[in-house]
């Protein structure tokens, strides 16, 4: 994953650019020639952040398809009650 750096004053003038970076990576945005902030996609922060997923978002993840998941029945069976 290539990291990009930008200037501030390079993101100002040219804020697609660094948007289109993070699509590839983090872009680290420099004060001073120092780093001070990091962009990335909405996905790669809540990945990181472990933000939880709703089932239905997990199940359709890409290459998911390709895994065999075959899970055994379990049968639940009612106990007998005693009302004397």
């Amino acid at each position: 994953m290539p990291t990009t750096t930008l200037s501030s004053r390079e993101l100002n003038h040219d804020v697609s650019r660094a948007k289109k970076a993070a699509q590839d990576g983090p872009v680290v945005i420099t004060d001073r020639g120092k780093p001070s902030h990091v962009l990335m996609t909405y996905n790669e922060f809540c990945r990181l952040s472990g933000a939880r997923r709703r089932l239905t978002q997990t199940l359709a993840m890409p290459g998911l398809s390709d895994i065999d998941f075959d899970p055994p029945r379990v049968e639940i069976a009612p106990r007998d009650v005693d009302l004397t």
